[in-house]
């Protein structure tokens, strides 16, 4: 071998045919993936239209009203309870009656607080007459001390005539200094005596004034407490306490009651109110004093919300509204009423119409219909009533939305739609 040819540099070839079909191969996995990934963007969904709700975006007032199913109930209602509790002994009335102030309506038994009654009865009776006994005797002692008083001052007058005639007898030397001096001593004896007497007496008067006084309040918190246990003894038999119709009233015999526990309603037959559930999402703009209307055979009416009630039960918190002006005659309680509540004044707006799609995306985007294709749009929805959303931002007037429901293709990027 040559020299010329040892020193010849073989070179090799960097890619033979396998090298170059695995690029090619991995580049057409890229292409797919990249592919499948840009599908997986853009899922497709394909629709009928027949069985879509398509709604146009309109611009026009928008009401800020809210549409409530309401109840008639009395405007005044009086709940009927006993102030003892125990067991239904009688009853002497139904539900649904009428009655007037005073009507009884059962009896209550409670024998354990009855005998309480009776033996608090007879002790306050007995405190009554010691106390009167008392009185009593304080009078005997006044009589007594009177009477004395009486002995002392005619004493002391046959003892101050006797002076002066002695005085006189004893200037004509007619008696003795002796028998002088013994009328002169009783008579100043008398004076004495009638003296402390007087003081004595008024010392007594004092205090049998004072005693007399403490002894009339005692009796007459005493004759209170009876009044009150015999109160308490007489309410075992419930009377209605006002004039009207009883109802959610469904006592039986034998029944036991707490105390103060609800036995009844009597609803006050002087006029109708409503009453009604409002959505929790309107909590924060429901107040008093807002207007609302009705309408009863063929008649509107203007309403009032007179009170909130803020607690929120299943959803919903309550609202009673009152009439402004004569309410219909023909109400009766346990009609319902469909109300219109407005929550602020009417205003120009985008308007959608509400539809289930809400639920699926809380109103943050829809699907906007052009050309057979719906594409997911985020839009802002603001205030709703009982027909439209209010378009915020996102969507133009005459644009198409779908506002059924998305539950079969909420997780699709775009709608094929065929008619």
């Amino acid at each position: 071998m040559t020299n010329d040819q040892m020193d010849k540099i073989i070179q090799k070839k960097r890619f033979n045919k396998k090298t170059i079909y695995m690029m090619a191969g991995g580049v057409l996995l890229l292409i797919l993936v990249g592919y499948g990934y840009q599908l997986s963007l853009s899922k497709v969904y394909k629709a009928d239209a027949d069985k879509l709700t398509i709604s146009k975006v309109v611009y026009g007032d928008f009401e800020d009203v809210v549409l409530l199913n309401a109840s008639v109930v009395p405007l005044t209602s009086v709940i009927v309870s006993s102030p003892e509790g125990g067991t239904v002994a009688e009853i002497f009335t139904e539900n649904g009656a009428s009655v007037i102030k005073g009507t009884p309506l059962l009896r209550i038994a409670n024998p354990n607080a009855l005998s309480g009654y009776t033996a608090s009865e007879t002790s306050i009776t007995e405190q009554i007459n010691q106390l009167r006994k008392v009185r009593l005797d304080l009078e005997q002692n006044q009589r007594v001390m009177t009477q004395d008083m009486m002995l002392i001052e005619n004493t002391l007058r046959t003892a101050r005539r006797k002076y002066i005639t002695d005085s006189v007898l004893f200037a004509k030397k007619v008696i003795t200094r002796q028998e002088f001096d013994d009328s002169s001593q009783d008579y100043e004896y008398s004076r004495g005596r009638k003296d402390i007497m007087r003081v004595a007496v008024k010392q007594e008067n004092d205090s049998r004034i004072m005693q007399l006084k403490q002894i009339d309040i005692s009796v007459t918190r005493m004759n209170e407490s009876l009044e009150t246990i015999r109160q308490n003894i007489e309410n075992m038999t419930i009377k209605a306490p006002v004039s009207g119709r009883l109802s959610s009233y469904d006592p039986v015999i034998g029944k036991s009651y707490t105390a103060n526990e609800m036995l009844g309603k009597i609803d006050v037959l002087q006029g109708y109110k409503l009453q009604a559930g409002v959505d929790e999402y309107y909590i924060n703009r429901v107040k008093e004093g807002q207007s609302a209307n009705c309408e009863f055979n063929g008649k509107t009416y203007q309403l009032m919300v007179r009170k909130v009630i803020p607690e929120v039960t299943g959803g919903q918190f309550q609202v009673e509204l009152v009439f402004e002006g004569k309410s219909p005659d023909e109400l009766r309680r346990g009609l319902s009423l469909q109300v219109k509540l407005t929550l602020s004044d009417n205003s120009k707006s985008l308007l959608l119409a509400q539809g289930q799609f809400f639920q699926s995306t809380g109103g943050s985007w829809v699907f906007v219909l052009k050309d057979g294709k719906a594409q997911k749009r985020n839009v802002k929805i603001g205030r709703k009533n009982y027909q439209y959303y209010e378009i915020m931002e996102g969507l133009q007037k005459e644009e198409e939305v779908i506002t059924s429901s998305y539950d079969q293709f909420n997780m699709y990027d775009i709608i094929e739609v065929s008619k």
